[in-house]
């Protein structure tokens, strides 16, 4: 009988296996936009501070010009708790602090600025709520007694005041800093709320209270929010508008997207740019039909400039998709008128009543611009 060698004989020694490592109990999602100065500054702190726990800090960097996500995986070459997402052609905070939860194994996940304001120490006291079964969600307050807003500008004291009672006051949701930006929430609660959360907006946390409909076992612990050390603040004019649909949209019980909601706000602005630039354009004693043709061309590309700009930042067209875009979207938002029309005519025929026709044909119109430009103006390459 022939010899048989074994797989694992001395001439092909076996390769021991790898050990086999779980989940971290903790992971820490760092949304990052230009903060390549802080992200080595806030490794150092936590692993200071979490040195006797089992962590890891995933940075999720939305292509930052500085270099972010390069200095992120410069340290996660020779540390595995140093992760990092580089997310191409998608924008915004909320839609980070999604990606990188959703990218965690973690029992625990907490959220927190790249920028140094946020209490790095506050994490243990955060954790230990959790572990206890105390809470599903554990919440920095810059308003509560103890806590701190120091850290913030005269202006955006004010904005974050204002959205505060705002929230409180429409959601009926009783917290005294319901847009902290600093949170740690049990995942497998997470999990179970993120099928119904926007990517969309800054104010993950907001959407999270809001869509647990006071389900969620909710602690608060005083903070004190510290002055900027580098880099500048992410938040603009922008946030108004996701401010205002997401608000909108938990009162409408989410019947409509947050991203609908902004569309038709961007939608009601071009009806004023419309009959601005009518009206104009026939004092030049041009007849109405020329008229009303500029002045539908000019609304058209106001609304598609401002959905670029703010409906569909996180998937923002520019140089030549930016033109070609708005030539899709002139053509598509030119059906729309014709089904608007011919469903208001259609309507007014049947009922006589005519602001039913007009609401049903404006309606009609801007459920198909936005659901026709969803696929074919902002997201032609992902298909």
């Amino acid at each position: 009988m022939d010899d048989i060698t074994p797989l694992t004989s001395s001439a092909t020694p076996a390769r021991p296996s790898a050990a086999v490592r779980p989940a971290p109990e903790l992971s820490i999602i760092v949304p990052t936009f230009n903060e390549r100065t802080n992200v080595p500054l806030l490794v150092e702190r936590l692993e200071r501070l979490l040195a006797a726990y089992d962590w890891e800090v995933v940075f999720v960097d939305d292509n930052s010009p500085d270099g972010t996500a390069a200095a992120a995986r410069a340290i996660g070459e020779g540390d595995s708790r140093v992760r990092c997402i580089r997310r191409i052609g998608r924008r915004g905070l909320a839609g980070a602090c999604l990606e990188g939860m959703l990218a965690s194994q973690a029992r625990y996940v907490a959220v927190m600025d790249a920028d140094l304001q946020h209490d790095e120490s506050l994490l243990l006291n955060m954790l230990e709520h959790l572990r206890g079964a105390r809470a599903d969600l554990v919440v920095a307050s810059r308003y509560l007694q103890g806590g701190s807003a120091a850290g913030l500008s005269k202006q955006r004291s004010r904005v974050s005041r204002g959205s505060n009672a705002v929230v409180r006051l429409l959601l009926g949701i009783d917290l005294t800093d319901p847009m902290s930006g600093y949170f740690m929430i049990r995942r497998d609660t997470f999990e179970t709320l993120a099928p119904s959360l926007s990517s969309q907006g800054f104010k993950i946390l907001l959407d999270i209270v809001a869509t647990g409909r006071g389900s969620l076992r909710i602690i608060e612990l005083p903070t004190i929010f510290r002055e900027r050390r580098h880099g500048e603040s992410k938040l603009d004019s922008k946030i108004a508008l996701d401010f205002a649909a997401l608000v909108v949209a938990k009162l409408t019980n989410d019947a409509v997207s947050v991203r609908f909601l902004m569309f038709s706000l961007v939608g009601l602005s071009g009806v004023g740019i419309h009959m601005a630039i009518l009206s104009l354009v026939l004092l030049t004693s041009s007849g109405f039909a020329i008229a009303q043709s500029i002045a539908a061309i000019g609304a058209m590309t106001w609304n598609f400039i401002l959905n670029n700009l703010f409906t569909y930042r996180d998937e923002r067209l520019s140089g030549w998709r930016f033109l070609t875009g708005l030539i899709r979207f002139q053509l598509i938002c030119s059906i729309g008128a014709v089904a608007n029309v011919g469903l208001a005519i259609f309507i007014y025929s049947s009922t006589n009543i005519w602001w039913l026709a007009g609401l049903g044909g404006v309606l009609i119109g801007a459920v198909w611009n936005y659901a026709v430009t969803s696929a074919f103006v902002w997201r032609p390459a992902q298909r």
